[in-house]
């Protein structure tokens, strides 16, 4: 895959924008439950938040409490709100859940905010039918408008429509209207690809006077976009000026997608500058808003632009974190920017906690690509050195190295191991189609019947190849994206 098609797929969806549920839509469960960091005494090392924060996983987050509690020591509600922020924000959603299933144990005292919580991370643990469960469990009297809210937000993270309808009637019934909950509906309406719903409970919320929001009028003006109805678009900007709505940072980023996308670049550069002139805070989303700029400037082959993003980004944040050196990377590669490319690689390089094999990923395919062989062995040697397990782009490329170099047997090498990741995975694209005909290829010219059968064997086991050897095709993830397994 070429690095334009990594930057036109990871940053620019065929139809504008993509419909999925925008990554920067509330839910009930996160609004309500935002806390401010754990105070210092908290963190101390003889503290309950540093022993559940730094268990092992022998150690469940039951098993500490109950030991805290033993102990004589209190836990209050403070603790369980920094400790579930904590692990949720960490993504570790069983530990989180187990630190509610405590709380309804010992009789802790559980809030209808408790209660949201709780039905959230039942569908992220195990799934939505265990959060209807919850909440059909519950006393009449604590279906509120917050556990409702989080049932609904769960139905528009699954798409289910039908479900997520109902519900929503349910809630309008008991008067649990707000703008959050109809920003859920609007957001499953666009996840299920129907953008005219938006537009249609969009005007439903005016007639109803439902105050309207940022999120409200960015939904609106995808749906638009997405019908590519652009007068629209132009006509939202209008309302929410009329309206006294500041624009904000994400609006101008989505317009200038979306003008970008529609072919409209003289007004895609208009939003960009005014992006590039706004003054900005530091809590807003600002690694996004240049991560927007870093995008769009390199999908016009503007590289000034990534330069100018990038250095903003620097200026802003001392330490860039990997995803955006990956996009600083990505539009180096697509200029042909060797210098700068190896220049920012070895930066991250130096600087970088965690290894993120993404990164080396797009030096090795600008190598590839170019049949640069010996810059791509250098950086195959400094891989394997690291001894750290790599994704199954890195072990693609590295069996094309291999082929590109004459040696069968680590391609074969990597391929098994690649085939193993992807089993165990899910992953259903490896190897590319580009490596199964260089292995083809290799077998043509090359007398090795029992690597050759091998080979195709393997391929029609994972059906990329049909019966007469010809290559099935499969898309790889996205850059941003590789799977990390």
């Amino acid at each position: 895959m070429t690095i334009m098609r990594i930057i036109n797929r990871f940053l620019l969806q065929k139809s504008p924008p993509s419909l999925s549920p925008p990554r920067w839509l509330c839910t009930v469960v996160e609004q309500s439950t935002e806390a401010a960091p754990p105070p210092p005494e908290s963190k101390k090392k003889n503290g309950l938040f540093y022993k559940v924060a730094r268990g092992n996983s022998k150690s469940s987050v039951v098993d500490i409490l109950n030991k805290w509690v033993n102990q004589g020591n209190d836990v209050d509600k403070l603790d369980i709100v920094n400790l579930s922020n904590y692990l949720r924000r960490r993504k570790n959603f069983r530990a989180a859940l187990q630190l509610y299933d405590w709380m309804e144990s010992t009789n802790f005292g559980t809030s209808n905010a408790d209660q949201a919580i709780r039905i959230s991370l039942l569908c992220k643990t195990d799934g939505i039918a265990a959060a209807e469960n919850y909440f059909n469990a519950l006393q009449a009297s604590d279906k509120t408008n917050k556990t409702y809210g989080a049932l609904l937000s769960c139905y528009c993270k699954e798409k289910m429509l039908d479900k997520g309808l109902e519900i929503f009637k349910e809630m309008n019934a008991s008067n649990y209207t707000s703008t959050l909950n109809y920003n859920n509906m609007l957001s499953l309406y666009y996840a299920v690809g129907k953008p005219e719903k938006v537009i249609s409970l969009f005007q439903e919320m005016e007639e109803r006077n439902i105050p309207i929001d940022l999120y409200t009028y960015n939904l609106l003006i995808n749906s638009y976009a997405a019908l590519k109805n652009i007068d629209a678009v132009e006509g939202v900007i209008e309302k929410m000026k009329s309206n006294d709505s500041d624009l904000d940072l994400f609006t101008y980023g989505n317009l200038a997608t979306i003008y970008f996308k529609c072919g409209v670049h003289d007004k895609a550069v208009h939003y960009l500058e005014i992006m590039e002139k706004m003054e900005t805070k530091r809590g807003e989303d600002l690694f996004e808003a240049y991560r927007t700029r870093m995008k769009l400037y390199s999908a016009m082959n503007d590289l000034s632009g990534v330069n100018r993003a990038w250095e903003d980004l620097k200026s802003t944040f001392k330490t860039p974190n990997s995803t955006s050196y990956l996009f600083m990377l990505l539009a180096l590669s697509k200029s042909g920017d060797q210098e700068n490319l190896e220049k920012v690689f070895n930066e991250w390089e130096e600087g970088c906690s965690t290894f993120d094999f993404r990164l080396p990923n797009v030096l090795m395919e600008y190598y590839l690509s170019r049949d640069m062989i010996e810059k791509a062995s250098s950086l195959y040697e400094s891989l394997v050195e690291r001894k750290i397990e790599p994704n199954l782009r890195t072990l693609n490329f590295f069996a094309i190295l291999s082929l590109k170099k004459g040696g069968i047997d680590s391609a074969m090498k990597y391929l098994e191991m690649g085939l193993d990741k992807m089993n165990a995975g899910n992953s259903k694209w490896f190897p590319t189609g580009e490596t199964i005909k260089l292995f083809l290829n290799y077998f043509e010219e090359n007398d090795d019947p029992d690597r050759a059968e091998k080979f195709v064997q393997k391929m029609k086991k994972i059906n990329r190849l049909d019966s007469n050897s010809t290559v099935v095709k499969s898309k790889a993830p996205d850059a941003e994206n590789d799977d990390l397994i």
